[in-house]
């Protein structure tokens, strides 16, 4: 049996108690809803900040499309 199977996927139940266990250990009981409050808070900005960029690129390239077709090009007659 390969011991790099044991430690591969998502923890479970008991892996978890350990996680949030050490985590009261480290910031203390009345510290953890604020940090988790500021996680989330950091969380939804660089969400808001990733769908920007997205957007941002999303129209250069479709500005970029249009430019490059000659048909939607305006020419001024005098």
């Amino acid at each position: 049996m390969d011991t790099f199977h044991l430690f591969v996927g998502v923890p479970g139940g008991p892996e978890l108690l350990v996680i949030l266990g050490i985590a009261v250990l480290l910031f203390g009981a009345n510290k953890l809803p604020a940090l988790a409050r500021s996680s989330g808070q950091a969380l939804g900005e660089f969400k808001k900040g990733r769908q920007e960029i997205e957007t941002e690129l999303r129209e250069a390239a479709e500005g970029e499309s249009n430019a490059a077709d000659p048909e939607d090009a305006v020419t001024e007659t005098a």
